[in-house]
């Protein structure tokens, strides 16, 4: 009865350490981190024209899905590659308006606003290459994520409220339409800071503010959250 009792305990403990490794080479198999992201940032207008400024508190809230691709055998470096979506404000203080089809841009002292504003709408395309201390069955990490987002800004909008009335001004052909620039997620767990500086200018070339061309871009600071 006791040889019985020794084998059936050395059988199972066998069996027991053969089942372990195999659900961890699953485990290794499947491992993969931070496919779900959304955020919120602070958005900024870098190179702006003189007397060009910023009012009031600019937001921006992005989310989307990146496939993670580890490269390496821990599984801790990985690129990735993703689709998302964006709407971001801009309050500032250049009056964007339409006469006779044609779109004028100043900036007028004499006259105060409630509001005003361009918003714009985007879909996204991250690309990352991503580094972290993640293990298969550890869910707290440190993170640093890097890459390039491009954005198709599919709509967006100009609102002001003020001196000169209240209006809304859509399909602005003055817009780049292609937005692309460069990003850095970093941070442990659930906190993670995030930067983005746009490569291009929110207006094209032909857009001047007494002569000099618009050529700000954007400057996005915030948080990134991540999810499995």
């Amino acid at each position: 009865m006791e040889r019985l009792l020794l084998f059936c305990y050395v059988l199972l403990s066998t069996y027991c350490c053969v089942a372990q490794d195999q659900v961890s080479k699953e485990i290794d198999s499947l491992y993969k981190e931070d496919q779900i992201y959304a955020g919120v940032t602070y958005n900024l207008l870098a190179k702006k024209p003189e007397n060009v400024e910023q009012n009031g508190f600019s937001l921006g809230f992005h989310f989307g899905f990146i496939k993670d691709m580890p490269i390496n055998r821990n599984r801790n470096i990985a690129l990735g590659m993703g689709l998302g979506y964006s709407a971001n404000s801009y309050n500032q203080n250049v009056l964007i308006s339409r006469t006779n089809e044609i779109v004028n841009y100043s900036i007028d002292a004499s006259s105060s606003f409630r509001k005003n504003k361009f918003s714009t709408h985007l879909i996204e395309m991250p690309l990352e290459f991503r580094w972290r201390t993640s293990t298969p069955t550890e869910y707290s990490f440190w993170r640093i994520y890097t890459g390039i987002k491009f954005g198709y800004v599919f709509a967006h909008r100009i609102k002001y409220r003020g001196d000169l009335g209240d209006y809304k001004l859509n399909n602005v052909d003055d817009f780049n339409k292609l937005q692309y620039g460069i990003t850095l997620s970093f941070g442990y767990n659930t906190w993670n800071l995030h930067v983005y500086y746009g490569l291009n200018p929110v207006f094209d070339g032909a857009t001047a503010l007494n002569g000099e061309a618009i050529d700000f871009n954007t400057v996005k600071i915030g948080l990134m959250f991540y999810l499995l």
